[in-house]
């Protein structure tokens, strides 16, 4: 998560704490919209301290002209993999009466992503130097309650050139096992499953309120509040998901949320080491 303010210290600590951990660091897009550091200017620094960055770009504060600059700007920068996202509504954030542009949402800014990819100029023929190199990926949540909703949603992102999928938190197997054996599977995308650290019951039954689509079970909730240390049972918990996911999807994406530093101490109980050949 970039900095709410000018100083990244914080956040290079905590990537460099993951090097050699991890394969990728998510660099987040004003999540729920709220004023942070630029995603690009932190991918750049994750860059230059030897971590590979995902940057996240939302199209709700930026027009069509904006992002496409930030694009080419990216892509002068080094920085390849960009996951596409609409982004939150500026209603859930701390800054209600800002005005929202959504000039594009997700698909159309991966069908950008493509153009750019294909060297194509949005007005001309093609761009002056050349084409981009992005590896462009898409979110999804496994917990929609209509699968044919979602699958219709993830062809439109598959045809407009996604190739990855990187989804919302997963707290029960069965509902990741029924989206990649009936969505994802079917259209071959790589999936990086959400695991997202719970740090108290409280903290759970928060994100259940006021995050659209959570569904965190109450068998996990009972586990946090008879715990005598909440917050090791939730890195306890996010172990468990991290090594029953890896079965049934490609990657995790782990979700720690001001609590980087708990990210080796998951990896570590989940017996998840990449220097294993």
């Amino acid at each position: 998560m970039p900095p709410r303010g000018a100083n990244p210290s914080h956040a290079i600590a905590m990537a460099r704490r993951l090097k050699g951990l991890v394969h990728a660091i998510n660099v987040t897009d004003g999540s729920r919209a709220v004023m942070r550091m630029s995603s690009v200017a932190v991918c750049k620094l994750l860059l230059d301290t030897g971590c590979e960055p995902v940057l996240q770009m939302a199209c709700r504060d930026r027009n069509r002209i904006a992002l496409q600059a930030d694009l080419l700007g990216a892509n002068a920068l080094g920085i390849k993999n960009v996951l596409c996202l609409t982004g939150d509504p500026v209603r859930a954030g701390d800054q209600p009466n800002a005005r929202p542009v959504n000039d594009y949402e997700s698909v159309q800014l991966l069908q950008q992503v493509s153009a750019l990819n294909r060297g194509e100029d949005p007005l001309s023929v093609e761009l002056p130097d050349g084409p981009t190199n992005f590896f462009s990926g898409a979110a999804a949540d496994p917990n929609c309650k209509s699968l044919d909703n979602l699958r219709r949603r993830l062809e439109r992102k598959k045809e407009a050139g996604a190739k990855f999928l990187q989804t919302q938190m997963v707290m029960q197997p069965q509902i990741l096992e029924k989206f990649c054996n009936e969505v994802s599977g079917p259209l071959e995308f790589p999936v990086l499953t959400g695991v997202f650290l719970l740090k108290s019951a409280k903290n759970a039954n928060f994100i259940n309120k006021m995050v659209p689509g959570a569904c965190i079970p109450e068998a996990i909730i009972t586990r946090l509040q008879e715990a005598k240390d909440p917050g090791a049972e939730g890195v306890a918990i996010a172990a468990e998901q991290v090594k029953t996911f890896l079965t049934i999807s490609q990657g995790i994406h782990i979700m720690a949320i001001k609590a980087e530093e708990k990210i080796p101490e998951i990896l570590d109980l989940a017996g998840v080491n990449l220097q294993q050949p």
